[in-house]
């Protein structure tokens, strides 16, 4: 069937024919319809007959109208969190917490928007606003602004322990009662801005990212032994780091009821006054709490007689007491050796420095003139006092400030001291049932969290902080807190699965999933590109369910 036109003196005609065989077996065309006069027909005519056999196939309507496509919004990525963030539960409880007659927009999408910004394209809350332009985001309202994103920040705040305990209860099924091994360290975070508010948590403290004196603000995290993070605390940035332990255990004994707790920390936490309450609270709860702490460099002083009795084992381990606790020791040869020779040989360029100033002050002293400035004593002790202080090695190479001409000595017994703790790692522990080996093998666990804060100052970029009121800062470290947590999650789900992408990577290849919409004339079309086996496949791999 096909359509034919046909001539009639000066006038042309569409005809819908056919062709067929007759009884003989000839060709012959016949007319099924006349559809009228060629110079008298409309798009407005035939289109209904156009549009029923398109219908008919399942195609497309026929349009004169002209096909408006719109660009291309990334869907995957953000489809895959939005699954997420409603199987963690938090879907509901930040909309349980956040609950308000009085407020006019959904705070809850406003936040879960904030988070995955943070982990796909982490920007500032203005640049989050340009972020949704450029995404297809599950249930988002419409008509976002840069002030409700605030007034959402704000409503987070004002529900904080809420929100807090509500993401706990989410979280508690995935930790195990029975046993915990909680890691607990803390970072500094970069913050800008001028002026003081009231309560304002920015001081300027020392910074791990810089290096030295920035303002800044200290967040400490909480996780397991399987990378989940638990919990997050905001301090000044000019706080002690052992002030914050206490506290930070007490919320966790509360939140999470885990029957026995082995806290793991870093050196910077320890002291006689961290082990003491510590002590105290495991024997006032009924639950068991343990605790592994590793002993600050400033401490080793009184560990010197301890440390040249120790018997060390083939593995490399030993264990003695201190403050009235099991003290576990690990040495590496390899790494004591390193660092020896490295000490060896900084103070080797310290004593070939000095001893090219004295032969040039003692030729001066027989009348033998070098060009350049004349030296002096006073002027050999400044430089050399500055060279030993900046190569740290002031225990070990003394300048003799008392003498009239330049002198120096160096201190073999302070060095034989500091070579008895070279490749040591000495730990403090009230855990009876742990070996030597599986307390220095938990401790050493506590890198991952450092990796948990690697995540955050570089894919979820916490830092630099540009908000200036303490509520806002405090909002913006709880919004960075549970992107880590999903970022986590979703590491842990392709780890099991022995998939080989980061959360990072698996995001980036779910976002070349797009949706599109076309319009044409006043119709609209929407559809989602083709997904590919790879994308399928991270689907699979994290247990979510893949796009329509």
């Amino acid at each position: 069937m096909y359509t034919r036109i046909t001539k009639t003196g000066d006038r042309q005609y569409l005809q819908l024919v056919e062709s067929f065989r007759n009884d003989r077996g000839q060709v012959r065309v016949r007319v099924i319809a006349n559809l009228g006069r060629l110079d008298r027909l409309s798009p407005d005519k035939l289109d209904p007959l156009i549009n029923g056999l398109n219908r008919a196939l399942g195609r497309t309507e026929n349009t004169s109208s002209e096909i408006i496509q719109e660009a291309g919004r990334a869907h995957g990525n953000v489809f895959a969190l939005h699954e997420l963030w409603c199987e963690l539960g938090f879907q509901k409880a930040l909309s349980r917490a956040l609950r308000s007659s009085r407020r006019e927009f959904d705070a809850e999408a406003l936040i879960r928007a904030m988070v995955f910004n943070r982990l796909c394209e982490p920007d500032s809350k203005l640049g989050c606003l340009r972020w949704l332009e450029t995404v297809a985001l599950p249930a988002m309202p419409d008509g976002v602004t840069h002030q409700k994103l605030l007034r959402a920040m704000d409503a987070l705040m004002d529900n904080a322990e809420a929100v807090e305990d509500a993401l706990a209860r989410q979280i508690r099924p995935l930790v195990d009662r029975d046993l915990a091994v909680v890691f607990y360290d803390l970072t500094t975070v970069r913050i800008h801005g001028e002026g003081a508010v009231e309560d304002d948590i920015r001081a300027f403290g020392m910074n791990k990212e810089r290096g030295g004196i920035a303002r800044q603000f200290v967040l400490g995290i909480v996780q397991t032994a399987d990378g989940l993070p638990l919990m997050h605390t905001v301090h000044p940035g000019n706080v002690a780091e052992t002030k914050t332990l206490q506290a930070m255990l007490e919320t966790v004994l509360k939140r999470f009821p885990i029957d026995r707790v082995i806290l793991v920390a870093d050196r910077g936490l320890l002291s006689l006054d961290n082990i003491h309450h510590l002590t105290d609270m495991a024997n006032q709860s009924a639950r068991k709490l343990e605790f592994i702490l590793a002993v600050p460099a400033r401490r080793y002083s009184e560990l010197t007689g301890t440390f040249r009795e120790l018997s060390f084992d083939e593995e490399g381990l030993a264990e003695a007491q201190f403050a009235d606790h099991r003290l576990i020791v690990a040495h590496d040869q390899l790494r004591a050796a390193e660092q020896s020779d490295k000490r060896r040989a900084r103070i080797a360029e310290l004593e070939a420095m000095a001893e090219k100033m004295v032969t040039k002050l003692d030729a001066q002293d027989d009348g033998i003139t070098a060009q350049g400035r004349r030296a002096s004593d006073r002027g050999a002790y400044s430089r050399f006092t500055r060279a030993v202080a900046e190569a740290e090695m002031t225990r070990f190479v003394k300048p003799d400030l008392t003498a009239d001409r330049f002198s120096w000595s160096t201190d073999e017994d302070a060095i034989a001291d500091a070579q008895l703790f070279d490749g040591k790692l000495a730990l403090i522990t009230n855990a009876p049932d742990l070996t030597p080996a599986e307390a220095v093998e938990r401790y050493r666990s506590l890198a991952d969290i450092e990796r948990g804060f690697r995540v955050l100052k570089s894919d979820i970029e916490i830092a630099p902080v540009h908000h200036r009121l303490p509520d806002r800062i405090r909002a913006h470290a709880l919004i960075c807190f549970m992107a880590l947590t999903i970022y986590r999650v979703m590491r842990m789900r392709l780890k099991a699965q022995r998939h080989n992408a980061s959360p990072r990577t698996a995001l980036d290849l779910l976002a070349r999933i797009q949706k599109h919409t076309a319009h044409i004339g006043d119709r609209t079309f929407n559809g989602t590109s083709k997904t590919t086996q790879e994308q399928l496949d991270l689907f699979e791999a994290m247990g979510l369910r893949k796009p329509a």
